[in-house]
Order: structure tokens, then sequence, then C-alpha cells
């Protein structure tokens, strides 16, 4: 099967830029997206084939996901059940016979890291709810989790060590959710390739640098391990500031 996730940093302004090309071209079994910045009715998108589950945040023009699946699930989950979480759109959760697909868009910790006080308290509910799910069927998780792993997952880790993203207590939340019995799909294919990034950002021609940062993340269950095929990070596609991530599985 093939996963596709993607924020697209506002779907209607991806649209015009190419989105519906690339999503016909994937064909894949489950596309997620992050940061529609929609509210319901605000688009319409003809997808022949696919079932489509959206979250919106209140805040209007604000966060979002959507996933568009060919797999009708057994259940749909909008949210982790805590409703100071739940009110910005951020996650939707697919059940079938035997897994769980999660969209995630992890809270940004802001400029001068307003939001990490919030941002640490959503890192340690997620990874609860998370385990919860895995005990009962493995998860596969997808979405900009916006946090940078290691020095690796960035081109300039000196300069951003304290940044949001890149901070301490950020990258230490990453470790736990790996601790905890999943994998980073990406660095389980490619433990040390240098230089491949998801988002960049939109000043100082960051992308034509390729000065980025890897925060987008296919993550799954330890237990699945053995039917993990490839990942893979499409830094070719344009339409937004983050590029799609893909994984492949034989199930």
């Amino acid at each position: 099967m093939k996963f596709i996730s993607w924020n697209v940093n506002g779907l209607r302004a991806c649209v015009q830029k190419g989105f519906l090309d690339f999503f016909h071209e994937a064909d894949a079994d489950f596309f997620c997206i992050q940061e529609s910045k929609l509210q319901e009715g605000q688009i319409d998108l003809d997808l022949p084939g696919y079932h489509q589950y959206w979250n919106y945040a209140e805040k209007k023009g604000y966060s979002g996901t959507a996933i568009f699946t060919k797999h009708e699930p057994l259940s749909v989950n909008y949210g982790i059940g805590i409703a100071e979480h739940d009110k910005e759109g951020r996650v939707i959760t697919l059940e079938y016979n035997d897994f769980y697909m999660i969209t995630c868009y992890t809270p940004n910790s802001q400029n001068e890291l307003a939001r990490l006080p919030y941002r640490m308290t959503w890192e340690d509910d997620f990874l609860a709810y998370l385990k919860q799910l895995d005990a009962k069927k493995p998860v596969i998780l997808c979405g900009d989790l916006n946090v940078a792993h290691k020095e690796i997952d960035l081109k300039n880790p000196k300069t951003n060590h304290h940044n949001a993203g890149f901070t301490d207590e950020e990258r230490g939340k990453m470790t736990q959710l790996l601790n905890a019995g999943f994998t980073d799909t990406f660095r389980h294919f490619y433990p040390d390739m240098e230089q491949i990034y998801s988002w960049w950002s939109y000043r100082f021609k960051a992308r034509e640098k390729n000065s980025g940062w890897r925060i987008d993340y296919f993550i799954t269950s330890a237990s699945i391990n053995a039917k993990l095929v490839d990942a893979k990070i499409h830094t070719n596609i344009l339409g937004s500031d983050h590029c799609p991530v893909e994984l492949v599985t034989t199930h």
C-alpha cells in the first residue's frame, strides 16, 4: 500500500499550484494533508474513488487536516478526546481491521517559544493517545510533526538550536515517542542520508539553497517494521513550503 502525507500550507492555494496533478500521479491508497486552512464548504474536491475525511479548526484560515482514502474505515475519530487540543483540527484517526491510520499537524512552538509549554502538554497527551491505540493494533502516523529530530535533519543545526522545531525539549519528546515502540520510517531505510528535507522557509531563497528541515514524517509501530518497503521524500514537488513524504508497505 502507498501512503502520502503533505502539509499543503493552504489547500486552496496549493490546488492553484498543481496539487491535483500530484494527487492523481501519486495514486496513493491514503493521501493525508495538514494545514488545509479551510472551513467546511470552502472547497469542493472531486476525487473519484476516494472517501474524504476532514477536521477543521474553529479558528478560520488556520490548521486543519484531511485524509483521502480508497479504503472505507471501520470508524473515524476526530481529535484525541481532549477539548483543549481538539478545537484546532489537528488529528484524524481512521480504524481498519489491522491498523490505525492517523494524520497529525503538531502545534508549532512559535517565535520566542511562546507556545512551547502548550506543545509539551500536547506531546504527552498525544503520545498517551498513540500508546493506547498501539496496545490494540499497529499505528501508522503521518504528518507535519514540527520537529527536526537530529542534527542531520536540518541544514543549520548550530544556529537553530534553541529555535522552535529544534529545541532540546521538542527533540526529547520525539526520542520518547520512538523509544515507546515506534519507527521513524525514513531513518529506518536511510539512517545516514544527509541534506534531504521536507520544509524550507519562504525567505532567503531557502529552497533554492536547500536550506531546509525534515519535519514531516511517517512514524509506525515497530511491530510492523517487517512490512515496511520504502520511505520517500518528494523534494521536487512544489506547491507548498513543505513537500510530500511517502511510505510504502506490503500491506
